[in-house]
């Protein structure tokens, strides 16, 4: 299994997304390999979620993580459907526990200094900063960056195509999550692997 910093430093974005159509999930993940985008976070946001996980997990190349898991039921479920990564919008102690438990990669949310301090006291050092945008944005996370220079984050929640690089240049920041590439609706796979591509390429 991979740990979380290897999979955080395979591409510079982590697509988010929400699939509402099993028969899409397949197509988005192809097309996201082909672009350079291997690392894909599927939001348990749907009925068809775990169903999207093990088709994506099909597609050679893909590295394919489950997110919005909010409890441990919610992680054997990603678990059980292939999921290689985990990400969660928060932590809490019995997630945060099970997770390690279960020796997955773990990327848990946080979005002030006491989040974060909990998650080193479970003996984590990656993290997902949630709500990015609405947090304080880069400002707020150069802060915390300062404190925490040992950690590594993974924005998400507001950030665009245009507003990546900001959060990138940011020497803790190992990736930056987003839902801007796939847009909601039948996929159009050339224009979902070029803008994988001028994703992958963000620096």
């Amino acid at each position: 299994m991979r740990p979380i910093e290897t999979i955080m430093r395979t591409a510079p974005v982590i697509p988010v997304l929400v699939i509402d159509d099993l028969s899409h999930a397949r197509p988005i993940a192809e097309a996201l390999v082909a672009g350079g985008l291997r690392v894909l976070e599927v939001t348990l946001r749907t009925e068809c979620a775990l169903g999207a996980i093990r088709e994506m997990a099909k597609v050679e190349g893909a590295i394919v993580g489950a997110g919005t898991v909010l409890n441990p039921d919610d992680l054997s479920a990603a678990i059980d459907a292939g999921a290689e990564f985990i990400v969660s919008p928060g932590l809490t102690e019995p997630l945060g526990k099970a997770a390690l438990a279960s020796g997955i990669p773990f990327l848990p949310g946080t979005a002030n200094a006491g989040d974060i301090m909990r998650g080193l006291d479970l003996g984590l050092g990656h993290f997902k900063f949630f709500p990015a945008t609405a947090s304080g944005g880069t400002p707020a996370l150069k802060s915390l960056a300062t404190v925490f220079a040992q950690c590594g984050f993974c924005p998400t929640g507001g950030i665009t195509e245009e507003t990546a690089s900001d959060w990138l240049a940011i020497p803790q920041v190992l990736c930056v999550g987003g839902s801007w590439i796939v847009p909601k609706g039948t996929p159009d796979v050339a224009t979902l692997t070029a803008k994988a591509r001028a994703a992958a390429a963000l620096t």
